[in-house]
């Protein structure tokens, strides 16, 4: 019996998270059967029971994934010295993340956003999750406060501020901007990276007499 290769192991991974991530995104977690998820991948339940348990666990998954992108994304940029800029940073993980879940629609429209949404709210009555959201977020958080420690240190921020609170607040920027991708539509975001080097570029009252 010949062996299947890792990759089409992967690809068929892909697919599953691929489908499920469709119809979660269409339907709600809780609307959407597992069965829903076979139609959607056109698979057996053996073939994909063999990769995940249940809809709890592709929910996971799906959420670990992206939140391994979104670190990844920010600790790659931690490397640089001095590191990006926050509104040329923000905006290149986020597009970078938006590419790689472009496939992915509803009804002719991105999915990847109003699925966030629905992760945030489930993560309220689902224990496993909300834990597997703490944790991912907390490596993104002590990603961007290891990034919030360069500037300060290459003289680029105030070192007034504590890295943790600048760190919650880019978070809440990028985790907004999604919102407004799913309740809104579609915007680029260069538009958040021009917001923010706007608010960037303000100077205290006193300072422009």
């Amino acid at each position: 019996m010949a062996r299947v290769s890792q990759e089409h192991l992967d690809a068929r991974r892909r697919q599953i998270l691929d489908g499920a991530a469709i119809c979660f995104a269409r339907g709600g977690f809780h609307a959407t059967s597992m069965q829903d998820v076979l139609k959607e991948v056109d698979l057996s339940a053996g073939a994909v029971y063999r990769y995940f348990s249940g809809k709890e666990e592709l929910i996971a998954a799906i959420v670990g994934e992206v939140l391994g992108q979104v670190r990844d994304g920010f600790e790659e940029a931690a490397r640089s010295t001095p590191p990006p800029t926050p509104d040329l940073l923000v905006a290149s993980v986020l597009k970078r993340v938006l590419a790689s879940k472009e496939s992915l629609t509803v009804d002719g429209r991105p999915a990847f956003p109003g699925l966030v949404v629905q992760v945030w709210a489930e993560t309220i009555r689902n224990k496993e999750l909300s834990a597997v959201l703490q944790e991912g977020y907390g490596t993104v958080r002590a990603a961007w406060t290891r990034i919030v420690r360069d500037y300060q240190d290459a003289g680029m921020m105030r070192a007034d501020v504590p890295p943790e609170h600048v760190a919650r607040t880019m978070m809440a920027a990028a985790m907004g901007f999604l919102a407004q991708q799913a309740l809104f539509g579609p915007t680029s975001a260069d538009d958040l990276a021009h917001g923010l080097r706007a608010l960037m570029s303000m100077r205290d009252g006193a300072d422009t007499n």
